[in-house]
């Protein structure tokens, strides 16, 4: 199947769109496995912190993209949390359709600025841009896990920027262990009215399934995971080794990490197509 773009999926969908974070070559073909058995659409993303533990991009950037390409449901490479404009466009020339320039630790009007320049050069050369304007929480300290982000500000700020779709700040934090986190689904709803692009919940795997459903149902149109991946991954390895202390074969446990997260991105696809 030809490879997707995000901007397209967003488009399309009726419902929430899922899009789960690539560590390993694993994490990219149990998403894909896992969207093809719900019949899903997805996203694979490439954060900033993924590239810094491989070295480079390129490496996990193409690797994600021959995924894509032979998947049996539509699937986009996205970059994720991307502070550096040069891994932007070093994303962009690799053949990445979408793109997450995170300058929300700025100032507001540095925010902006920066955001501006970089979306415009996307759109020079059809790329899909999502931007961040509040705080989403749990990221180094930097955001506060009670911050919220106004309707008015982020109309405002997509107007400014241009962007494609805009990741706000309703209650979720990063990193989350425990689906406990508490949304503001009125505020969800009015972010909704008041932003002309798609909104984008990052932290989500701090969210119980019937929340993430309300969130949807609410405004919410991309819903980024990965913890919660990594939590499955993490535990189904664990689980192996713990029954098989004799095996070296790597195949055999991180196959049964790979399983587990095709399973979970299944589970996961239905609850945001409602």
């Amino acid at each position: 199947m030809p490879l997707a773009s995000t901007g397209d999926i967003v488009r399309a969908s009726p419902a929430g769109v899922g899009a789960f974070n690539v560590i390993q070559l694993e994490h990219a073909t149990a998403i894909v496995a896992g969207a093809e058995v719900a019949g899903l659409p997805v996203v694979l993303q490439i954060s900033e912190n993924c590239v810094r533990y491989h070295g480079a991009l390129e490496p996990v950037a193409l690797a994600a993209l021959a995924v894509a390409r032979r998947a049996e449901v539509p699937v986009a490479v996205h970059l994720d949390h991307a502070t550096d404009r040069a891994l932007v466009e070093e994303a962009v020339e690799l053949g990445l359709g979408s793109v997450m320039f995170d300058a929300s630790a700025l100032p507001d009007e540095a925010n902006e600025a920066a955001t501006a320049e970089v979306t415009a050069w996307c759109h020079e050369r059809g790329v899909w841009v999502e931007a961040e304007l509040g705080e989403v929480g749990g990221k180094d300290g930097v955001h506060a896990p009670g911050a919220r982000t106004k309707p008015h500000e982020a109309a405002a700020y997509v107007a400014r920027t241009g962007v494609d779709a805009l990741a706000v700040a309703v209650g979720t934090s990063h990193a989350m262990t425990t689906k406990d986190a508490v949304l503001d689904l009125a505020l969800i709803a009015e972010l909704r009215a008041a932003v002309p692009v798609p909104l984008v919940l990052h932290g989500s795997s701090g969210v119980p399934d019937d929340t993430l459903r309300d969130a949807v149902r609410q405004g919410m149109k991309k819903i980024n995971i990965a913890t919660h991946l990594n939590k499955a991954f993490t535990g189904a390895v664990r689980d192996y080794l713990e029954r098989d202390a004799k095996v070296v074969d790597s195949r055999k446990y991180l196959g049964a990490g790979r399983d587990a997260v095709a399973r979970e991105v299944t589970h996961l696809l239905g609850v945001l197509a409602g």
